[in-house]
């Protein structure tokens, strides 16, 4: 039985073991980061345990800003919690539990949350290869990102709500 809620600062060891894994560390978030993501923005943090254990997890703040940028990753202090835009920073699912849809319940809580808030949409970047899962939410590309994070060659995908 999987359970979701969001985040406390007493999640953050299990948040880093789980990034580790997830990311090469090129791209992977530090303990220290997540600790200041935590500290302002704990509550846009979707977290999926099962018997306990977490198994995935969606982080990001909120911005007015249209782009996701680099910036963002490392300044959780710009976090603004009345901002138009929740920016999506990870999807992240230990190996051992991928391809079961919890990534992709997650996304749809993420969404929900999002739209329940009255905010315009989410963001995020991704590489190629996720484009395609991406959009089956309702994401569409924008091309290729301004975002340099780790070396990669990430595109920026929007959900924006129009009721």
């Amino acid at each position: 039985m999987t359970t979701i809620r969001t985040a406390t600062l007493n999640d953050l060891d299990a948040i880093a073991r789980v990034e580790a894994e997830c990311f090469p560390p090129s791209e992977a978030a530090t303990r220290e980061t997540f600790s200041e993501r935590l500290r302002h923005y704990a509550s846009h943090f979707w977290l999926m345990f099962e018997d306990g254990r977490l198994i995935s997890f969606v982080d990001g703040m909120c911005t007015d800003e249209r782009d996701l940028t680099d910036e963002m990753y490392s300044h959780a202090e710009i976090h603004n919690e009345a901002g138009q835009w929740q920016m999506i920073f990870g999807v992240n699912t230990i190996p051992e539990y991928r391809r079961k849809g919890y990534a992709g319940e997650l996304i749809g809580r993420a969404i929900h949350d999002t739209r329940e808030h009255g905010r315009k949409g989410l963001v995020l970047t991704c590489k190629a290869g996720l484009m395609g899962w991406y959009s089956g939410f309702g994401f569409i590309s924008e091309g290729v990102s301004s975002s340099v994070h780790g070396g990669a060659v990430w595109y920026q995908m929007r959900l924006e709500f129009r009721d």
